[in-house]
Formats: C-alpha cells, sequence, structure tokens
C-alpha cells in the first residue's frame, strides 16, 4: 500500500547511512575522476548512491531509480526514486560545508516529497505535502519579499548559464538588492529558511532540482522552470525559485521580457 510516510521512514534511515560516508571522505585526501561532461566525481558519490540504491532494490524492487552516478532503472514505474548523492561535488572537494545528498520519491513524475541532507553542518530539510518543510522536524517558511528590487539572489555559479541565458541572469539580478554565486542545493534550503529570497539557475539536471522543488514549494516558496511551468523530469534544466508568488512573477516576467528582446 502507497505510503508517504513508510517511504519517508525508508528515506530518512537511508540518509543515516550515507551521511556518514560523506563525512568520512570529506576534507580529506581522495581522488577525483573527470566525468565525460567535466564533472568531477568522488568516491564518496558512488558509495552513496550505490548504497541508497542497493536498499531501494532490496526494499521496493519494482520502483524506477533516476540517479546521477548509474544508469536509470525502470523509469516508466509508477514510483520512482530520484538521487543525488553529493549535489556540490566541487564544494565537497574544496571543503566547503554547503554539499548535501538529494533524494526524491516521484509519483507519476511529480515529486511526493523532497529531502536535502546537508551532514557537514548537521542539518536535514525535508518537505512532504502534509507537514510542509521541516529542518530537522522543525517548520520553516520562505521570506515575505515580494519585489524584485528588494530580493537577494542566488546561482550556483556564472558557469552554468549559456552565453545568452548568462545575459538574461546578469540584467535580471543586477535589478535585485544583490546577488550572490555558489551554495549549491543548500541555496534552495536557505531559500526555504527565509534566507535567501530568490534562485535564478540553468544547466540542471532532474536529480538537481526535483528534490528541492518541494523544499521551496512546502515552505511557501514557488519554484518553475523559465516559463512558468512545473518542473518534471523532463524540463529543460532552468530554474526560478522564488519566496513568494508575486515574487516568482516578477521574476518570471522579467524574464520572457529579456527572453523577447534578445538582449
Amino acid at each position: 500500500m502507497y505510503s508517504v510516510e513508510n517511504y519517508l521512514q525508508f528515506a530518512n534511515s537511508a540518509l543515516d547511512e550515507t551521511g556518514p560516508i560523506g563525512m568520512r571522505y570529506f576534507r580529506q585526501s581522495i581522488d577525483i575522476v573527470q566525468k565525460t561532461d567535466a564533472s568531477p566525481v568522488t568516491i564518496a558519490d558512488i558509495e552513496i548512491e550505490a548504497l541508497i540504491r542497493q536498499r531501494i532494490a532490496h526494499a521496493y524492487p519494482s520502483h524506477g531509480i533516476l540517479g546521477e552516478e548509474q544508469d536509470s532503472v525502470n523509469l516508466s514505474a509508477k514510483l520512482c526514486w530520484v538521487i543525488d548523492p553529493i549535489d556540490g561535488t566541487k564544494s565537497f572537494i574544496s571543503g566547503m560545508p554547503l554539499w548535501g545528498t538529494l533524494l526524491a520519491l516521484l509519483k507519476d513524475s511529480c515529486p511526493a516529497f523532497g529531502i536535502v541532507d546537508v551532514p557537514a553542518l548537521g542539518e536535514r530539510y525535508v518537505s512532504t505535502p502534509e507537514r510542509g518543510t521541516e529542518r530537522n522536524g522543525k517548520s520553516i517558511r520562505t521570506s515575505q519579499c515580494d519585489e524584485l528590487r528588494n530580493c537577494n539572489m542566488f546561482a550556483t555559479s556564472p558557469d552554468m548559464f549559456s552565453s545568452t541565458e548568462l545575459q538574461i541572469f546578469d540584467s535580471l539580478s543586477r535589478k535585485a538588492r544583490f546577488r550572490r554565486f555558489g551554495g549549491d542545493c543548500y541555496n534552495y534550503a536557505m531559500l526555504a529558511a527565509g534566507k535567501i529570497d530568490a534562485v535564478i539557475e540553468a544547466g540542471l539536471n532532474p536529480y538537481d532540482y526535483l528534490p528541492v522543488a518541494p523544499i521551496v514549494t512546502g515552505a511557501g516558496g514557488v519554484m518553475t522552470d523559465w516559463n512558468g511551468n512545473a518542473l518534471t523530469p523532463s524540463s529543460d534544466g532552468r530554474v526560478i525559485a522564488a519566496a513568494t508568488p508575486a515574487l516568482h512573477r516578477a521574476l518570471l516576467e522579467e524574464t520572457v521580457k529579456l527572453h523577447q528582446t534578445n538582449i
């Protein structure tokens, strides 16, 4: 029988095991392999995803799995797990603590829940439709910022944008109160916690955005693609996350305008 609580208990149990794996390798001398897309991968990424996959295969053999480091499994399944073993591998290998393990369960391609586990900070962000978003079991909410000029805007790196996308982000972010780069998945956690008002990114994969989208929306925010559409496994990897519906509308309108004018 389908039970979000049972699946969530399973997910939290798996993350209780993967956190120590990441911390065992964090700030240690480890080998780094460059993948074909030029992104780095470490033994921590591989071991964490392998453990979660093994647990899913044992407990729920009919479920699908979409992960970063291994091939997808049974993506047509009604229930599908999404895994990013270390979101922020570059931060991880640089000794920065803002990396996390992302996990989501999709039901009919829509997230039933999302989790951002940040072992180096001892923080776990969990969002379900019933309880909203919680940090270590305590409810959190987005800020009340509703104007572009008053928001602080984040993106992980300018390198993630194409030249045209970077021009759009540059024009958009210069209308904000201030902008910052860095943060990876932690940006979305801080948006949910009311510290960051907006995150604009491109070049993401489904395992990057599907687990964090419920974290944002469960705290009162809005997260879509650059056209305002709901995020799905087939979205194009460009996202707008905002603290309030009003701020999201302002960001979306400005983004569409910049697209149309071809800055």
